[in-house]
């Protein structure tokens, strides 16, 4: 039996009581991501007053135990984040409604395709009150604006799943103007369900500081993200060639692990690109901190539908200009020739001369960085951006956000 939906929303909007605790469910399809994109997020609802589990299929002991320590729980549930294989994802489904029949949750909060869909149908299945996705980015399925083939066939597909398991949702989240249009455009969530924008995850502006030494004799550029080619990285590989053609001297690093993906760069392509001078590959970090420390510029050349990177984020916060292409989440969070360059996705030449700008001007990198700091401090803080996220839930009151959210047109919904 569904119970009833709590009052807690209507209270908050009135602002005449506080927020009742509750007790939260964060759903991801990666545990390692809940620690490195919600830990600050369920840190802010454990500081509310709430209880808190996250549900995810790969928990290891530092996981646990990073989460432990915050007093946030932990649930196993088997989920395959990539693929469309019917019998699996309904295994998963079955286990999600039985854990959180087990759990009776006050709250889901789901974010990326697997968990939005199966999450949020088995949340609605098990009767929790309140329903929430956070979409991140909608990624392979539509990153072609009229598919072809396969990718229609898929894209057909996860549209009609997310109208099915979204039909009743509480509330959504989205992180770009191409989102919230594709969500409305494609009918992902009923016309009558709240889309509240927020700027990305947010990235922890205390953290992640400017460094204060100038460029040294050569710029040093850095990419960090998994080794896809839809990353760029091949038209990466192919403009430094043009770069050093030309005679210019610089460092290009790349950090970030290797993947399974069919898209995925090959161990022969890493290794020729490392024996040609190319790049150096750092191998994969859990704390990205320090090489964006020993970096001058960063680069993230993607072709796809990023929402907004995460990397580009903590880039700025330590006080890097960034290049980057006109893919939806990613022009848009710079500001084109202040706080970094947009150059067209795919073209290696615009790459190439975006790079050579900071190889000929060394003064921008300090310049823009500046300017690119001050912009990520703005806008997207992960205070500002929890704060945003837990009053839209009914989880905080809307006067405990920080005074840099209140009225900011920046960070206004729109149903």
């Amino acid at each position: 039996m569904v119970r009833s939906r709590s009052s807690a929303l209507t209270s908050l909007r009135d602002g005449q009581t506080e927020p009742r605790s509750q007790h939260v469910v964060v759903i991801g399809s990666l545990a390692w991501s809940l620690v490195n994109f919600r830990l600050d997020l369920m840190r802010r609802m454990v500081a509310q007053g709430h209880r808190v589990t996250a549900i995810a299929p790969d928990f290891d002991d530092d996981v646990r135990a990073r989460l432990a320590c915050h007093g946030i729980d932990c649930r196993q549930v088997r989920m395959n984040r990539t693929g469309l294989n019917p019998l699996t994802d309904l295994r998963s489904l079955a286990q999600l409604v039985r854990t959180l029949r087990a759990l009776k949750p006050d709250c889901v909060l789901s974010y990326t395709m697997k968990p939005i869909v199966y999450g949020s149908l088995a949340a609605q299945i098990a009767g929790v009150p309140t329903r929430f996705a956070m979409f991140t980015g909608l990624g392979y399925a539509f990153s072609e604006p009229r598919p072809t083939g396969r990718r229609r066939l898929v894209r057909g597909i996860v549209v009609a799943l997310h109208r099915v398991a979204l039909r009743k949702i509480t509330g959504a989240f989205c992180y770009n103007a191409q989102e919230r249009r594709d969500i409305r455009d494609f009918k992902l969530i009923p016309s009558a369900t709240r889309l509240t924008d927020v700027p990305g995850s947010g990235v922890d502006t205390a953290r992640f500081t400017p460094k204060t030494a100038a460029p040294g004799s050569q710029i040093r550029f850095l990419f960090v993200g998994r080794l896809l080619r839809s990353k760029g990285l091949v038209v990466l590989a192919d403009a430094t060639r043009r770069l050093r053609n030309r005679g210019h001297a610089f460092t290009l690093s790349v950090l970030g692990p290797m993947d399974t993906n069919p898209d995925a760069i090959t161990a022969a392509e890493l290794d020729a690109w490392q024996r040609g001078d190319v790049l150096q590959y750092l191998g994969e970090t859990r704390d990205v901190a320090p090489y964006l420390a020993a970096t001058d510029v960063f680069v993230l050349p993607t072709m796809l539908r990023e929402g907004v990177p995460r990397t580009i984020l903590e880039a700025m916060a330590s006080g890097l200009p960034v290049i980057t292409t006109d893919a939806p989440g990613c022009g848009e969070t710079i500001e084109d020739g202040v706080s970094g360059l947009v150059v067209p996705a795919g073209d290696a030449d615009a790459l190439a001369a975006g790079m050579e700008r900071f190889l000929t001007t060394p003064e921008l990198v300090t310049q823009m960085g500046e300017a690119a700091r001050e912009r990520v401090c703005a806008r997207n803080d992960v205070e500002l951006i929890n704060a945003r996220l837990l009053v839209a839930m009914g989880l905080e009151r809307p006067e405990g956000r920080d005074p840099k959210t209140h009225n900011d047109p920046r960070l206004e919904s729109a149903a």
